[in-house]
């Protein structure tokens, strides 16, 4: 879910199939309001051999406390959506920071938000941490620590058979999820379109992402674009009814959201635990699970140049 400056993204839950008409999740919502229920959750069933080492370097309320309060848009599979319980928070970036916060000695509590509120939570303190495939991008490192942990691009799916090409959309209906980056792109080629005296884009922005792949599914919208993890399950989940358009592009890496003054604390020990967990294969063993491989990194870093 490659977000906007302020925003991000969402996708489909285990019920996917049976919910597609009303609902398909996606990239995250604009409204500032918590949603949903917090959801505490165990440490992962992977590595979870404690590193004293960067125990050391955590912050001592959260020490303290033994865990960490994560803020997530539960709607952006299979990245952080909803289990068929409606209240539990699954997915490959649930797996994968549990296994992180194992590695420190915590466990961990997911809270379900509204994608926009979150970095106002982390900056705050209602939150820890935000966990919720944001784009590491300078505005967001302005206000805020960053940890890479993975790396994404932006994919385009439309209606299996359709002719649509993200290079010539002009006059059709695209489906976006507020608030993300994809916002920013589509704007960015519809003005393309009218410079060259061709039909405007009609920019369609949900708040969540599982509304705007249900609006391709009932062809209200030609294609939608989103986070390409997040194109590539939607697919998989509506069972042959969308179909991936075109290669993904605009590559870059997601990243832990924490406090501007924790680089040096809570960002540091972020960081040495995802490297543990590179080296000793778990890393690869919850991305092979999600079916995210592509988007694996070797060098997981604080605030890194984007």
């Amino acid at each position: 879910m490659f977000r906007t400056t302020p925003g991000r993204r969402a996708i489909l839950g285990l019920a996917l199939a049976a919910a597609l008409t009303t609902s398909v999740a996606a990239c995250g919502s604009e409204s500032g309001d918590d949603t949903g229920s917090s959801t505490p959750t165990g440490a992962s069933s992977a590595s979870t051999a404690v590193d004293a080492a960067l125990v050391a370097k955590l912050p001592a309320d959260i020490k303290s406390a033994g865990k960490l309060t994560i803020g997530t848009d539960s709607t952006y599979a299979p990245n952080e959506f909803l289990d068929a319980d409606g209240k539990t928070v699954i997915g490959f970036d649930v797996d994968l920071f549990d296994a992180v916060a194992a590695k420190l000695g915590l466990t961990t509590e997911w809270q379900s938000a509204s994608f926009d509120s979150i970095i106002p939570g982390v900056t705050s303190k209602k939150y820890n941490v935000g966990v919720s495939s944001f784009t590491i991008n300078a505005d967001r490192l302005k206000e805020t620590t960053m940890v890479s942990y993975f790396a994404a691009g932006t994919q385009w799916a439309a209606k299996a058979g359709a002719t649509i090409s993200p290079d010539d959309a002009c006059g059709k209906k695209i489906a976006v999820q507020t608030a993300t980056v994809q916002v920013d792109d589509i704007t960015a080629r519809s003005k393309k379109c009218t410079d060259a005296g061709k039909a405007k884009i009609t920019i369609d922005q949900y708040q969540a992402q599982s509304d705007a792949t249900n609006a391709v599914v009932t062809g209200k919208d030609d294609a939608m674009l989103a986070d390409s993890p997040i194109g590539a399950y939607a697919v998989k989940q509506t069972n042959g009814q969308l179909a991936l358009v075109g290669d993904i592009y605009d590559s870059a890496p997601y990243g832990y959201v924490v406090a501007k003054d924790q680089a040096d604390g809570l960002g540091a020990a972020l960081e040495g635990a995802l490297a543990a967990l590179i080296a000793d294969g778990t890393y690869k063993t919850v991305l092979t699970k999600w079916g995210v491989d592509a988007g694996g990194i070797t060098d997981p870093a604080v605030n890194p140049t984007v």
